[in-house]
């Protein structure tokens, strides 16, 4: 998910896409480029991901049973360091301890704790030659590696399959629910993250003293949080009162309804159609019990509390013509056409505020005391609860067909076209009301047509075109108004709205080849080129007419890469090999930001050679004219001298200040990599079976937050090892004193070059061996498999001081980013499969 992406926020989510049971698939398949947009729209503009779902087989009745169990650590965590104690302002700057005084506190060993995830799944397929039935009921249940982090789904599936009137007709009807809960889904942040404090605790404090985290107050006849240590510049509080007694929890309950008919009119000719329904209720409660931060209790020594209920609502429907027909000798038919329509909905209500403490309001009423940690919106203060209505509808029809011509099962061509009419654009000042999007493509297999060397058996070449349409944010095209609650009254939201509102837009082009030769081998190599432009953005200019922003659409990005992959497969008597090889590569560039932009209010033509798009800090991302989306640039650096040597005063010490011109601006690198690689391997010797996969990132960079804290805090490894060396070395001879030097670039927002790191790792991120127990062992009733699975287990190389892997969102802008980001986890489980 990509909760937790901002600075502060700390908590986490899952997406929908978690809410699948495994054991429910059958297969997965990745439709790219115009095939996806054709028969998706807009949503599938950079692919999609089909996901098919198991049905009943028909003959004898089948029972399977699935249990897995895994452990789970940390993977990579930072260099801490034990070695030196307390000094004043929460740090660690104090001096080196001995074994009179030395605490030997660990985060790795004394915060976290072993993690565990137990799976449960039994599934039974049915049926007759005319009517199959699949059932499956699954538990995940799990705990995480910082205290009290819990997440538990509950799946329920049922689907069937019924022919009728002479097998012309195929009823398929599916329906699932889910059950989802979790609390505290700490991402990154640092309200409310534990990790703050568990991190940067003073080395010479004992810990052992503030695990029994809250004390009983005689006066206030309550539990009240203990934590000597004080809030410092992160709020933090007791890292154990964070995960008990600062509670975030989501309970959704979602519900699945699909069904399809399709009709055989005859051999080459059907029609089908498909209907899906997908509800989603969601309750998410915050409770922070009384004496936690005032800062985060809005003032309030009572507590404070909050739910929102978010109910999403998506329906999808369509009704498609088949044709698959030879039309002549040595000439084919594949044609798809139809119509759809896809109706999403999403409501929120939130309320939320201070349990009332007796807060003083107009006209000296107080009011009355509410009862602490007692959580109910009675409860709630009167003057500060903040009740918040948020939703949205948007709906889509569309018309598309996709036909392919075969020649001589040699030659095909295809043809694609698609035309939506999105709501976002159904404003009645719009001019414009829907989009097209076509493709084109073909392909020959040359080992048909040219005598090849017959260790080649077969070659493809392909190649295709497509103009996709993208989806753009809601609410542009039309004025959009805003509660506001001081003044209760209705206001006109600030983003002028936007009429002539066109499609984003990427044009894209595809050649590949494939071939499989030397009996075993397959190779498979493409290149693609996609411009995508009419761009929707804010471009951050100064705007008159009542309007505090206004969106223009301009640009053009340029994305164009090679993807390769090599396999190889093989059996020897009883020993078989499967190998495969993938290699991505991917170049990022702006062709144009916005040159020649038209200012919607004023007519004016402007020109935008830069904008300003967030970060974290003096760690900012920078889009550029031939620059690319990821680029991370620093707004800061040490004072230096002409010479372009850190300047370092008479006392000592260095300075940090703001870059000032925007053209001085640093570049740190790109978050995107250069390369991504992955080698999968699995054997096969009689009942065994083992294999395993290693991956690898190269290039761009990542920016920690948290290093540079720790640094500053004096807790890092890094700065004891600097307090041994007595400083450390700058200009290639100045010596300056660790405590100054950490205390500078690590202060505050940070000096973002300092801990900008390489993103480049190779690591072995899976390997399995399992074993298939013979049937006789069990009665010749049922087949069984054992296997044991590890994920994560050896970082080969990095030189980050985090897993560059992990994000805390998976927007462009916040990517390569780590804030006390949690962890990503070594995971080593066993399992056993039953099937009766």
């Amino acid at each position: 998910g990509d909760g937790g992406g901002t600075e502060f926020s700390s908590q986490g989510s899952s997406e929908g896409i978690a809410d699948i049971n495994p054991e429910d698939i059958e297969s997965v398949s990745v439709l790219t480029g115009a095939a996806a947009a054709a028969l998706y729209g807009s949503d599938a503009a950079n692919g999609a991901i089909v996901i098919t779902t198991k049905s009943g087989k028909d003959g004898k009745t089948s029972v399977t049973f699935t249990s897995n169990l895994e452990t789970m650590s940390p993977f990579i965590l930072p260099k801490f360091q034990n070695k030196y104690g307390t000094s004043e302002g929460y740090k660690s700057w104090g001096s080196l301890l001995n074994e009179t005084n030395y605490m030997g506190y660990d985060p790795a060993q004394d915060y976290f704790q072993r993690g565990g995830i137990a799976t449960e799944t039994v599934s039974i397929s049915t049926g007759t030659e005319k009517n199959q039935t699949y059932l499956s009921g699954s538990a995940v249940n799990s705990v995480g590696i910082i205290p009290n982090n819990k997440y538990n789904r509950y799946n329920l599936t049922f689907r069937n399959t019924t022919s009728f009137f002479d097998e012309k007709v195929k009823l398929d009807l599916g329906a699932s629910y889910i059950r989802q809960d979790d609390v505290n889904m700490t991402n990154q942040g640092v309200y409310m993250n534990p990790l703050t404090s568990a991190y940067l605790f003073p080395r010479g404090n004992d810990w052992n003293d503030i695990r029994m985290y809250e004390r009983y107050n005689i006066s206030r006849k309550i539990d009240e949080q203990y934590w000597p240590s004080g809030a410092a510049t992160y709020v933090m509080q007791n890292p154990y009162w964070s995960n008990y007694r600062n509670l975030r929890g989501n309970q959704k309950d979602r519900y699945i309804i699909n069904a399809g008919l399709t009709y055989v009119v005859t051999d080459w000719l059907n029609l089908s159609s498909r209907f899906r329904m997908d509800n989603a209720s969601n309750d998410y409660t915050e409770k922070l019990y009384a004496s936690t931060n005032t800062l985060l209790t809005e003032g309030s020594p009572n507590g404070y509390y909050g739910i929102t209920r978010l109910l999403d609502k998506q329906m999808y429907g369509d009704f498609l013509v088949n044709i698959n027909k030879e039309l002549m000798t040595n000439l084919s038919l594949n044609f798809n056409g139809g119509v759809s329509f896809s109706d999403l909905r999403s409501d929120s209500f939130t309320n939320k505020g201070p349990i009332a403490y007796g807060l003083e309001i107009a006209d000296g009423v107080t009011e009355p005391m509410g009862v602490p940690n007692v959580f109910n919106v009675f409860q709630l203060s009167d003057s500060q609860t903040l009740r918040e209505q948020e939703g949205w509808h948007e709906r889509t029809n569309s018309i598309f067909a996709s036909a392919e011509l075969g020649y001589k099962s040699t030659y095909y061509l295809t043809l694609t076209g698609r035309s939506d009419w999105p709501s976002q654009l159904a404003g009645p000042k719009s001019t414009n009301k829907s989009f097209l999007y076509p493709s084109v493509g073909g392909s020959v297999l040359l080992s048909e047509i040219f005598s090849l060397p017959k260790e080649i058996s077969y070659m493809k070449l392909r190649g295709s075109w497509a103009s996709v349409g993208l989806p753009f944010k809601r609410f542009l095209a039309n004025p959009t108004y805003k509660w506001d609650a001081s003044n209760k009254v209705w206001v006109t939201e600030t983003n002028y709205p936007l009429y002539n509102l066109k499609p984003e837009r990427t044009d894209s082009w595809e050649v590949g080849f494939t071939t499989r030769f030397l009996k075993g081998f397959n190779f498979d190599m493409t290149y693609y080129y996609a411009n995508t432009y009419n761009q929707t953005f804010n471009p951050q200019l100064s705007v008159s007419s009542g309007y505090s922003k206004i969106y223009i659409q301009t640009g053009s990005v340029r994305n164009q890469g090679i993807e390769t992959a090599l396999g190889y497969k093989n059996t020897w008597n009883k020993f078989s090999w499967s190998s495969n090889y993938t290699l991505s590569i991917n170049r990022n560039k702006i062709l144009d930001l916005g040159d020649n932009a038209i200012n919607p209010i004023t007519g004016e033509s402007i020109t935008i050679d830069r904008l300003d798009v967030g970060g974290l800090g003096q760690a900012h991302f920078i889009l550029k004219k031939n620059g690319g989306l990821g680029d991370l640039y620093s707004l800061s650096d040490l004072d230096r001298d002409s010479n372009g040597n850190i300047y370092v005063d008479n006392n000592g010490d260095i300075h940090s200040d703001k870059i000032n011109k925007a053209e001085d601006y640093i570049k740190l690198g790109s978050v995107f990599p250069k390369a991504n690689m992955g080698w999968k391997n699995d054997f096969a010797y009689g009942n065994f079976n083992f294999g395993f996969l290693v991956s690898a990132r190269f290039g761009g960079v990542v920016f920690s937050r948290t290093q540079a804290a720790m640094d500053y805090y004096g807790v890092s490894g890094a700065s004891a090892d600097a307090r041994d060396n007595d400083g450390v070395v700058i200009n290639g001879g100045d010596l300056v004193s660790a405590d100054k030097w950490y205390s500078t670039i690590g202060n505050g927002d940070a000096v973002a070059q300092f801990y900008t790191y390489s993103a480049t790792n190779i690591r072995l991120q899976e390997a399995s061996i399992g074993y298939n127990l013979p049937r006789s062992w069990l009665g010749n009733i049922a087949d069984a498999t054992i296997s044991v699975v590890g994920r994560n287990l050896l970082m080969i190389y990095a030189k980050a001081p985090f897993d560059p892997e992990a994000v805390a969102s998976t927007g462009n802008y916040y990517q390569g980013i780590d804030y006390f980001m949690s962890p990503n986890t070594r995971n080593i489980g066993a399992s056993i499969r039953i099937k009766f």
